[in-house]
C-alpha cells in the first residue's frame, strides 16, 4: 500500500509572514474604532471596502467603525506594491487572519475579566458578552491588551458560512468624498504654504539641454526658483499658473539636441524581432506518445506600445522638513519601492524618507506617478521647507511617461492528418514589461537620468514566471495539448520606454493564443466552444466558457455585417478565469454592441466590486483593441494628445453583461486583469466571424481592416 504524503504544514499568508506584528494591521481605539491599516493601496478597484469587510466580518464589528489607513512608510505593512490582481489574495488573506488572531486574544482577555469560559463568550459589534449580562468590548480592553506581537496562525478564521458581509455587495467606502467633492486625490489637496512647480523636458527623444535662458522666466510673477541639475530643469512659483508661465518662459529659452532614433511605427514587428535579445525558454512539455504531423500552421500577431492614458495627469508634493528628511505624498502604487529609490537618488538612509500614499487617477500600471514624486523632491530642495506640488502636463504624460510594451507573438502549430494538434510553438519578442522603482541597484524614475551626474535608464526586465512573468504571461497554454514549447525573446535596448501596464504581456498573448485557436477550429469546422472544451480538463475553466455561451446564447443566427466571438483564459493561469463572448458590427468602422462575461474569482468579497472590476477592465481593453496605439516618429512621440491617441467615446462604451460565478469557500482570486486578454480575444474573432477578415494587428482599426483584406487579397 502507497503512504499518503504528509500534507504540507500551514504557513502564514505571505503579507502576514513578511509583516507579522498584529499591531501594525490592527488597532482598537477606546472611542469605538477600529484602525485598518493594509500596505496595499486603493487606485479606483474598491480595495478599501473589500478589506474592510473582511476585517468587520472577522472581528464581529460593524463596518461602519473600521478606519482604513492609507499606506505610508512610516506606520503601515510593507506590501510591496499594488499590483498584478492581488490586492485581496494578499493584503484580504493576512488582514483575515491577523482578525481571527486579535479576535481570540481579546476573547482570552475578556474571559481573564469577566470569569467565563472563552466558549461561552459572544461578540456582537465589538461588545463581548457572556452568561449573566457580563459583558465588556474591544474599546474597554484595548489599553491593557498588547497586538505588539507576531501571528501564529493560533486562530482560524470563520467559515464562510459564518461571514455576514464578505459574499455581499456594499457600498464603497471611497465614493462618498468623490461624490461630495471633499479633498480625497492628491491633485486637489492643498497643504499650509504649499508652492507649485513644474518640469522642463523636451519632445525629442533622450534630449540633452544645450543651452538655457532664464532671463524670460525670472520676469514671471511670483516665481520662487529655477532649480537646474545636468538636463533637470524645473520652476518653483508661489502659483500653478505661475509656473505654467514661467515653464512656457523657460522652453522658449532653451536648446535640446538628441540622437536617439525611434523604430519604425509601422513596422513593429520587423523591429522587435531585429533587435538584440536575452532568449528565455518558459516552459517545455513532451508527449508521452507522438502522432505523425502531416502540416504546420504558422501565425503573427502584435499589438503597439499603449499609453496608460489616464484622465488626469500624475501628480506630487514634496516638504524637506530638515536638511536631510524629506516627506513626500504620491498616487505610486508601491510607496516603499519608491523610498526606495528616493534613497538612492538623493544618497539618504530610507528611514529619512516618509512616502504617504494619497489617491489620484488611476493606471492599473507604471505610469509617471513615481517620476513626478522625485521631480517634487527636487524641486522642494530649494523651496526652504515649504511644500512643493508638482503636475506634469498631458503632453509630459503621454510622451515621457513608461508605455506598455509593443508585442510581436508567433504560434506555430503541427497537426495531423485530422487535424488535431500535435505540438505547439510559442515565441514573443518584446521589451520587458517591468521597470518600477525600488527593484534594482539603479534607480527607475526618470530624473535620474537627467541629473548631472546620471543613473543610467532602466533597461525593462520580466517578473519571473513564479510571480506572473511579464512579456510571457499568459503565453504557456491552459490547454491539454501534447506537448509545447514556449519561449520569450526580451529586447536588450529600449528607444521607447516601457514598464508595467495593466496585464503586462497576458493581453497580447491570449490575444493570439484564443485568436489562432479559432483559426483551427474554423480548419477542422468545428465550433469555437466545443473546440475549446474538448481541450481543457480544467472544470472551472469550462465553466466559465459554458455560462457565457448560455447567457449569449451561442451562437445566434447570422447577421450581414454582425458577428460573434469567444475568448478564454485564466489570468496568469492562476488567477482568476473569465470566458468572453463579442458581438460586433461592422460597417466603416467596427462598433462593439454587447460583451457578455463569465468570470470565476472563487470567495467574491464584494460581487458589486467584482463585477465593476470585470467591467471597467473590459470597457478598457475594448479601446484598446479598437483604438489605441502610441504613435512616433524617428524623433519623437506624436500622440500627445486626446486627438492623437483616441480613446473609447461614452457613446462607444459596449452593453457588458457579468455572470459571476459564486465559489464562497475557494480563495479569493484577483478581478482587476482578468477580463482584458479575453475582451481582445473574442472581438478580434467576432470581427472575422462578421467579415471574413482576419486582423491579426492591433487596434483593429478602418486601417488595419484594410490593411488584412490586402494581405488575403
Amino acid at each position: 500500500m502507497t503512504e499518503r504524503a504528509p500534507s504540507p504544514a500551514p504557513k502564514l499568508p505571505v503579507s502576514l509572514a513578511a509583516n507579522p506584528v498584529l499591531s501594525s494591521w490592527v488597532q482598537f481605539s477606546r472611542d469605538g474604532q477600529v484602525t485598518v491599516s493594509p500596505g496595499k493601496v486603493e487606485i479606483g478597484q474598491g480595495i478599501v471596502t473589500a478589506l474592510a469587510q473582511i476585517a468587520a466580518d472577522e472581528l464581529d464589528v460593524d463596518i461602519g467603525r473600521v478606519q482604513m489607513v492609507r499606506a505610508s512608510t512610516s506606520a503601515s505593512p510593507n506590501e510591496g506594491v499594488t499590483s498584478g490582481s492581488l490586492s485581496v489574495q494578499q493584503s484580504g488573506r493576512a488582514i483575515r487572519q491577523a482578525c481571527a488572531e486579535v479576535r481570540q486574544i481579546f476573547l482570552h482577555a475578556a474571559s481573564d475579566r469577566l470569569g467565563v469560559g472563552i466558549d461561552a463568550l459572544a461578540v456582537e459589534d465589538g461588545t463581548i458578552s457572556g452568561p449573566g449580562n457580563v459583558r465588556t468590548s474591544y474599546w474597554e480592553l484595548a489599553e491593557q491588551v498588547s497586538l505588539d506581537r507576531d501571528a501564529t496562525l493560533g486562530a482560524v478564521p470563520k467559515a464562510s458560512t459564518r461571514r455576514i458581509l464578505a459574499g455581499n455587495s456594499v457600498q464603497r467606502l471611497d465614493i462618498p468624498d468623490k461624490v461630495f467633492a471633499q479633498p480625497r486625490f492628491i491633485h486637489d489637496t492643498p497643504l499650509p504654504g504649499m508652492l507649485h512647480g513644474r518640469v522642463l523636458r523636451s519632445e525629442l527623444s533622450a534630449a540633452k539641454l544645450t543651452a538655457l535662458s532664464e532671463d524670460g522666466a525670472r520676469a514671471v510673477a511670483g516665481l520662487v526658483a529655477i532649480v537646474r541639475d545636468g538636463n533637470f530643469v524645473g520652476v518653483i512659483s508661489e502659483t500653478e499658473n505661475g509656473a505654467l508661465d514661467a515653464l512656457k518662459a523657460l522652453r522658449k529659452g532653451a536648446t535640446w539636441s538628441s540622437d536617439a532614433r525611434l523604430p519604425d511605427e509601422d513596422q513593429l514587428a520587423a523591429f522587435l524581432k531585429a533587435q538584440p535579445s536575452e532568449p528565455t525558454v518558459i516552459d517545455t512539455r513532451t508527449a508521452s506518445t507522438t502522432r505523425a504531423a502531416v502540416r504546420t500552421i504558422r501565425r503573427q500577431y502584435t499589438r503597439p506600445y499603449i499609453a496608460h492614458a489616464s484622465i488626469a495627469p500624475s501628480c506630487a508634493i514634496a516638504q524637506w522638513t530638515a536638511e536631510d528628511r524629506v516627506h513626500v505624498w504620491t498616487h505610486s502604487q508601491g510607496v516603499y519601492l519608491l523610498r526606495a529609490d528616493l534613497a538612492l537618488v538623493l544618497k539618504l538612509p530610507v528611514e529619512n524618507i516618509t512616502v504617504e500614499h494619497m489617491e489620484g487617477a488611476g493606471c492599473y500600471g507604471h505610469n509617471a506617478a513615481d517620476d513626478v514624486a522625485l521631480d517634487a523632491v527636487l524641486l522642494a530642495k530649494a523651496a526652504q521647507r515649504r511644500p512643493v506640488r508638482v503636475q506634469w502636463s498631458r503632453e509630459d504624460e503621454m510622451s515621457h511617461a513608461p508605455f506598455g510594451a509593443a508585442m510581436a507573438i508567433e504560434i506555430e502549430a503541427d497537426l495531423d492528418a485530422q487535424n488535431e494538434i500535435v505540438n505547439w510553438r510559442h515565441s514573443i519578442w518584446s521589451n520587458g514589461h517591468a521597470a518600477r522603482p525600488g527593484r534594482a541597484a539603479s534607480p527607475a524614475l526618470l530624473a535620474g537620468t537627467e541629473l548631472a551626474n546620471p543613473f543610467p535608464r532602466t533597461i525593462s526586465t520580466n517578473p519571473p514566471q513564479a510571480n506572473g512573468g511579464g512579456a510571457d504571461r499568459n503565453s504557456i497554454p491552459l490547454y491539454d495539448f501534447p506537448s509545447w514549447r514556449i519561449e520569450s525573446h526580451r529586447l536588450l535596448t529600449m528607444p521607447i520606454r516601457t514598464s508595467a501596464l495593466r496585464t503586462l504581456g497576458a493581453q497580447g498573448n491570449v490575444f493570439a493564443i484564443e485568436c489562432f485557436l479559432d483559426e483551427l477550429a474554423a480548419e477542422r469546422g468545428e465550433d469555437p466552444v466545443d473546440f475549446r472544451l474538448r481541450h481543457l480538463s480544467d472544470e472551472r475553466a469550462k465553466d466559465v466558457i459554458r455560462v457565457a455561451a448560455k447567457r449569449a446564447k451561442w451562437k445566434p443566427d447570422k447577421q450581414a455585417g454582425k458577428g460573434y466571438g469567444l475568448g478564454f483564459a485564466r489570468y496568469k493561469n492562476a488567477g482568476a478565469y473569465c470566458a468572453v463572448i463579442a458581438e460586433v458590427e461592422g460597417a466603416e468602422d467596427i462598433s462593439v454592441r454587447r460583451l457578455t462575461i463569465a468570470v470565476d474569482v472563487g470567495e467574491a468579497i464584494n460581487p458589486d466590486g467584482v463585477i465593476n472590476q470585470i467591467e471597467g477592465g473590459a470597457i478598457q481593453a475594448t479601446s484598446w483593441v479598437l483604438k489605441e496605439r502610441v504613435r512616433f516618429d524617428r524623433q519623437r512621440i506624436t500622440s500627445t494628445t486626446w486627438g492623437a491617441y483616441p480613446i473609447l467615446r461614452f457613446s462607444e462604451v459596449p452593453d457588458v453583461q457579468v455572470e459571476l460565478i459564486q465559489r464562497p469557500d475557494s480563495d479569493p482570486l484577483g478581478a482587476g486583469e482578468a477580463a482584458h486578454g479575453p475582451v481582445t480575444a473574442a472581438i478580434a474573432n467576432a470581427v472575422f466571424d462578421a467579415l471574413g477578415v482576419r486582423v491579426r494587428n492591433l487596434p483593429i482599426t478602418r486601417d488595419s481592416l484594410i490593411a488584412a483584406m490586402e494581405s488575403t487579397s
